[in-house]
């Protein structure tokens, strides 16, 4: 199975980075051909319809691409002001814009139809940025993405990983590998690989 992880950070020592880098080693632990990416490394500007019509960037199509041939996704989401942040946001507007220009890209849900999404968080708080995963949820089912029942909130944030980045407690690892065992496990079922 093929699955794609990523955080909706660029901040150099973001939680949800160190999250989500564990989530990949574990996940591919467990079997999975995984791809960790990073999304600052594709150029993706701020969403403008405008600067669409010049012609969709080609960090974006980069990105429409890979998302397509993943049938399994993981996000780990950070928390800002209670919901997700403005970059997961923009990459997920690009990612299901139609390109009018390209035959093979005019369905804007061509990237996201289908795809079974896990979501976790961490945050400092006590909460773990689940408030962000409420938000995030109507989002990924609108862009007609397969939401994986299990998702986990990492609190503590802070204090969760050790110096070689894996989680350091038994039980945030248990509940990370959860959605990774149902999200692979959904994505087999329904036949999305």
């Amino acid at each position: 199975m093929k699955l794609l992880v990523f955080a909706g950070s660029t901040r150099q020592n973001s939680f949800n980075r160190r999250l989500a880098r564990a989530t990949a080693a574990m996940a591919q632990a467990s079997g999975a051909t995984v791809t960790h990416i990073e999304l600052a490394d594709f150029d993706v500007p701020m969403y403008n319809a405008d600067l669409e019509a010049q012609g969709t960037p080609a960090g974006v199509m980069r990105l429409k691409q890979l998302m397509h041939d993943h049938p399994a996704w993981i996000i780990c989401t950070p928390e800002y002001n209670a919901s997700y942040p403005a970059l997961l946001k923009n990459t997920l507007d690009w990612v299901s814009s139609p390109v009018k220009s390209d035959p093979a890209w005019t369905d804007g849900f061509k990237s996201t139809r289908g795809k079974v999404v896990g979501m976790l968080s961490a945050s400092p708080g006590a909460l773990g940025g689940l408030r962000s995963q409420s938000h995030l949820a109507p989002l990924l089912i609108n862009l007609e993405c397969w939401l994986a029942p299990k998702n986990f909130a990492l609190g503590r944030a802070g204090e969760a990983f050790d110096e070689q980045g894996h989680l350091k407690d038994e039980r945030a690892q248990k509940s990370v590998q959860a959605v990774i065992d149902q999200v692979l496990w959904a994505a087999g079922r329904l036949g999305t690989a």
